[in-house]
């Protein structure tokens, strides 16, 4: 087990929760907010959870002095205003905390898909074949399965198993869906119908790869269905979560595994990742395809970055305490 820090800090736990949000997205929140508290608690620090309600962020952390807190940043948003989660940064920034995470650029650059992918692309990182559609029709497009997704949209948000089309017709169904109810362009890439990895990292300057999670999905028949939806991801209660099983540490044979890591240490990289992220892969033959570059990517105990963790020998204390002690390292009395 890694050691206690030496020198605990003041943590500020910052999360928001939306009213606007199912009940189970609410208590969940609520509920893993106040699980990572404790823990991190645990490992000697000084903890105090701070909800957000409402565009008040400012004022909420009038009370705090910047050089004798750390703030650990669990905010997706500020509540009621949705694509907020770099504007809590900004905040951060303006004010002078030290926080946890990645810059408001990097969080930025990973709501935007297109921009990422080209990005990746340009530096030989794979990604499936993709193109985005501003209307309806723009261009050709033969490649089935396919998906379609919002372009500038995270956390499997707008994919459902109908994001998932078959064929030309049904394409041009979803991108008029996706652009109608998104008020945005839709993403339409290849759908990788193979094996799925989600791949936390973490560090800055040295980065280490913990132990990828491979999302099973051999047990569903349906193309549609094998894929992270938005409520596979965090309804836990659903037939959607219930039929995907995790597997940690994914099964990789050496040259998997190589290629596996050299793709999401760039994409890491690339994508500004800072204390930790998430690549989120799939893999075709021999090839591996970056989907998404998740710089805060989901710290609750059941998902992927604190299970690799634990894997890797840190409890979700010392995970928690590890990134405290990165964001200490960058506060103003350091």
């Amino acid at each position: 087990m890694p050691p206690r820090s030496p020198s605990p800090a003041n943590v500020i736990l910052l999360y928001g929760v939306d009213p606007n949000w199912e009940q189970f997205e609410q208590d969940r929140v609520v509920r893993e907010s106040r699980r990572l508290g404790v823990a991190i608690r645990r490992r000697g620090h000084q903890v105090e959870l701070l909800e957000i309600q409402g565009n008040h962020l400012a004022d909420t952390l009038a009370r705090f002095d910047p050089a004798e807190a750390v703030v650990f940043n669990c905010c997706e948003e500020i509540p009621g205003e949705e694509g907020s989660e770099a504007e809590v940064v900004d905040v951060l920034e303006r004010l002078g905390f030290a926080y946890t995470g990645a810059t408001a650029e990097a969080i930025r650059l990973s709501y935007d898909r297109p921009r990422i992918r080209a990005l990746l692309e340009e530096n030989g990182v794979a990604v499936p074949l993709w193109v985005q559609f501003d209307e309806p029709g723009q261009h050709p497009w033969d490649v089935f399965p396919a998906i379609v997704r919002p372009a500038w949209e995270h956390c499997s948000i707008g994919v459902d198993r109908w994001a998932v089309v078959l064929d030309a017709g049904e394409l041009a169904q979803r991108v008029a869906h996706v652009i109608a109810a998104f008020k945005q362009p839709a993403l339409v890439e290849d759908f990788i119908d193979g094996r799925e990895f989600h791949v936390p990292l973490w560090g800055n300057g040295s980065v280490e790869m913990l132990p990828p999670v491979e999302m099973d999905f051999s047990a569903i028949g349906d193309v549609r269905d094998r894929l992270c939806t938005y409520e596979a991801k965090f309804d836990l209660d659903s037939a959607a979560c219930r039929r995907i099983t995790s597997r940690i540490p994914a099964r990789l044979n050496s040259a998997e595994r190589d290629a596996l890591e050299a793709s999401c240490r760039l994409a890491y990289r690339l994508g500004g990742c800072r204390d930790y992220g998430r690549i989120d892969v799939r893999q075709r033959d021999d090839s591996m395809y970056v989907l998404d570059v998740n710089p805060n990517a989901d710290l609750s105990a059941d998902a992927s970055v604190a299970l690799a963790a634990n894997k890797a020998g840190f409890c979700y204390g010392a995970m928690g305490s590890r990134l405290v002690e990165w964001a200490q390292n960058r506060a103003p009395h350091q």
